[in-house]
């Protein structure tokens, strides 16, 4: 059952990548009229992200997680970059603007199922995840790019945050690795979680990271065409979302 459901996850997944090339997510700069009922936007956020914090935790009270200390620095990985997108990233927002709830509750649905693969891979199947496996090239190199695709994801909200703190509109963002490209905020969440399919290897972080790529690039792509129709004087040099190529 569990083959069943991710399997269909990632044909979920490419169904989602192809409408996402041609008609943009809802939220955001992208926001428009159309899409049902609206939530405040820092409110849509959390309820949004947050079941990928605590399903997670349930799993782990659960099915004995705390018992194995792979598991336990998974948990603390997992936890850090959440309850950064989930608690700490709302309240920095400006708390004006709104999103359609159908978003929300897409994205609600999809933190359910992502952190219930999650779960079931560490805890319910036999995989076996001793203590020795912190010290194997797969955690080492994963863990690498995680934290490097952690700070570029960070780093590039921080730039945009205090650009909308400065209430002049949307600016063209300097710094970083905006230097490259239009969305390094997205580049690095997709190196995170490629990070995270690598230290974990498992193939529940294998479909995340296609899940993150599914969404994310075609997402880059749309922002890259609306900064270069918005802004006569943007980079020429930059590209989308992945440096020097695309």
């Amino acid at each position: 059952m569990f083959q069943i459901l991710i399997n269909s996850w990632i044909g979920i997944g490419v169904i989602t990548f192809f409408i996402l090339l041609f008609i943009s997510a809802p939220y955001g700069r992208h926001l428009r009229s159309g899409w049902g009922p609206l939530l405040p936007k820092r409110l849509g956020w959390i309820l949004m992200e947050t079941p990928a914090l605590y399903v997670m935790w349930l799993f782990y009270f659960i099915y004995g997680g705390f018992n194995n200390i792979v598991l336990i620095v998974f948990l603390a990985l997992w936890s850090i970059h959440y309850t950064n997108r989930s608690i700490i990233w709302p309240f920095l927002i400006d708390k004006n603007g709104s999103m359609p709830l159908v978003v929300a509750l897409l994205a609600f649905i999809f933190n359910i199922f992502n952190a219930s693969f999650h779960g079931y891979w560490f805890l319910l199947m036999d995989n076996q995840y001793d203590s020795s496996w912190l010290l194997t090239p797969a955690f080492l190199i994963g863990l690498c790019i995680f934290l490097f695709g952690m700070i570029i994801n960070i780093h590039s909200d921080k730039i945009l945050l205090k650009l909308s703190k400065q209430k002049n509109g949307y600016q063209i963002p300097y710094g970083g690795f905006y230097k490259w490209i239009s969305s390094p905020n997205y580049f690095g969440e997709i190196i995170e979680w490629i990070g995270w399919a690598i230290m974990t290897w498992s193939f529940s972080g294998f479909v995340f990271a296609l899940w993150t790529t599914f969404n994310l690039f075609p997402r880059a792509l749309k922002h890259h065409s609306w900064y270069k129709e918005k802004f006569d004087d943007y980079p020429k040099e930059r590209k989308a979302i992945i440096p020097k190529i695309l």
